[in-house]
């Protein structure tokens, strides 16, 4: 199992920081090899699922969450999101906020993102790797998404 936290400056007001890490689908932009598709209907609430499928061929595997917890922003304060990984391969959690940096969240905001992954059949000396590369992976992923249009 693996804990880790990354944290990352945007120069996106609060709601917009929300709404680009909240677009399910555009995560798939970030990510390679990867595409998401979102199985409830929007608009994204708790019990929203979607699933990441990763890979090629037979080397890909789903990786279906659930949103569990949803507090968007108001009037620029924080914002609150938790996932729940439900797969058979990897499990876990996620979360993440967006905080105003300067107090009513028009002028940057500051998003902190939780991850806790678990890999089916991975011994636990490989947690200390998987560690390296989920953070690594993650924080390409949230700069792409806070920074790329």
């Amino acid at each position: 199992m693996v804990l880790f936290v990354l944290e990352r400056a945007s120069r996106h007001s609060v709601a917009e920081s929300w709404r680009r890490l909240t677009d399910w689908p555009r995560h798939a932009d970030v990510v390679p090899l990867t595409r998401v598709t979102v199985r409830t209907p929007p608009p994204t609430r708790e019990g929203t699922v979607f699933v990441a499928r990763s890979g090629l061929g037979p080397l890909a595997f789903d990786d279906p969450m659930e949103v569990v917890s949803w507090r968007p922003p108001h009037d620029g304060g924080t914002g609150t999101c938790r996932l729940l990984k439900r797969g058979t391969f990897v499990t876990g959690w996620a979360e993440f906020e967006v905080h105003p940096v300067h107090g009513d969240g028009s002028t940057g905001s500051r998003v902190v993102w939780r991850e806790n992954l678990s890999v089916h059949r991975l011994p636990g000396f490989t947690d200390r790797p998987l560690g390296w590369s989920a953070r690594w992976m993650f924080g390409r992923a949230m700069d792409g998404l806070l920074t790329h249009e």
